[in-house]
């Protein structure tokens, strides 16, 4: 039996007996070293935790007092790993519900293994019929999200199933989230920092239609999209007040749909909606603590082509199509929902970028 050099992690809240079962399954399999974290499990469940750790000499037990969220036990997890875990490879962390079998936990740790250099993400099939809906639907919005928003190719957003190389556990820590919006704060931060990243495909495997799973979706679901759900209210409050402005500069001040007016319209409009975008972009949605300045001018370095791709766009669609001042509206609507899908990876990317 082969002998495992890394850390397999297992969070868990109020666990039925796949959590032994896997257990069992990894200790068969030769990994050696298990961190198991009970994350403020019901007083019931307790004496599950203490007998795993009493029976298995593999099993390092870490307890909340009270439910912190999945985020705040993998990271209680990883500080115990740095301060104990010193010549490991790295750790795995998967679910305690039995979706991650013994294999494809193995096969992700030997994929780590190989490269050292790369964090591993096991990725399941969610075009096969035994996924249930709400997961192939949220998995594959999310996916286009990641696509969209972050120009990460992910096709498993949601896995549990993640081998992390020892050199970036530190950095794990510095991410921000303790429920599940901290996996998907953990991607965002492997593709903004350019870690390298690679996937392998595991099995694909849900237990009574997911029913175990403590994900609140209204909930949890504002926590994951978060920093998007903040930007889009940002830029849609911003849009609001630009094409609001646009319209009634077109109809009143700058009349008649010429290439002047047009671009007298969008850049008033813009000029305003642009100082209330910047000031909530800084503050509340990218939390920027860079010089005032400096951030600012990067903005309006941004701003400026943005405005102008605006202008150009809707002029030569307006003449092309005729139409009047509402159709101009209309094309504007539709172009700077495309800019605002390009502004928000130049802003986090390189605007609202802290140095370090």
């Amino acid at each position: 039996m082969k002998n495992y050099n890394f850390t397999l992690i297992i969070p868990s809240l109020n666990p039925d007996e796949k959590l032994s079962q896997t257990i069992q399954n990894a200790i068969d399999a030769g990994i050696g070293d298990i961190i198991l974290v009970d994350d403020g499990s019901d007083a019931e469940y307790k004496k599950h935790f203490i007998e795993l750790e009493q029976k298995h000499s593999e099993v390092a037990l870490l307890t909340h007092n009270k439910n912190l969220g999945k985020g705040a036990a993998l990271k209680t997890a990883f500080t115990y790993f740095l301060e104990n875990r010193q010549g490991s490879d790295g750790v795995v962390t998967a679910d305690a519900d039995g979706q991650h079998k013994i294999e494809d936990i193995i096969s992700c740790a030997e994929e780590m293994m190989r490269d050292r250099h790369a964090i591993v993400l096991g990725c399941r099939d969610f075009g096969l019929e035994n996924v249930p809906p709400k997961s192939r639907f949220g998995n594959k919005a999310t996916s286009l999200v990641f696509r969209l928003f972050f120009g990460m190719g992910i096709s498993d957003t949601q896995t549990g199933l993640r081998a992390i190389p020892a050199e970036y556990v530190s950095e794990m820590l510095e991410i921000k989230g303790t429920r599940y919006e901290y996996e998907t704060n953990m991607l965002i931060f492997i593709g903004g920092h350019k870690i390298p990243y690679r996937e392998v495909k595991i099995e694909t495997l849900y237990f009574d239609d997911n029913s175990a799973t403590h994900f609140r979706p209204i909930r949890d679901s504002i926590r994951v999209y978060g920093l998007i759900f903040k930007y889009a209210a940002n830029s849609l409050a911003s849009a609001v007040v630009d094409i609001l402005m646009f319209y009634l500069l077109g109809q009143f001040i700058f009349t008649g749909g010429g290439r002047i007016a047009v671009l007298f319209s969008t850049v008033a409009a813009r000029v305003v909606s642009s100082i209330v975008n910047f000031a909530l972009n800084k503050r509340f949605v990218f939390d920027n603590r860079s010089g005032f300045i400096k951030t600012f001018a990067k903005y309006v370095c941004l701003a400026v082509p943005v405005m102008l791709i605006s202008w150009l766009s809707v002029y030569a669609l307006s003449h092309a199509m005729k139409t009047g001042q509402l159709g101009r509206t209309l094309w504007k609507a539709l172009i700077d929902t495309i800019l605002f899908i390009v502004s928000f990876r130049v802003q986090r990317s390189w605007v609202f970028t802290d140095k370090n």
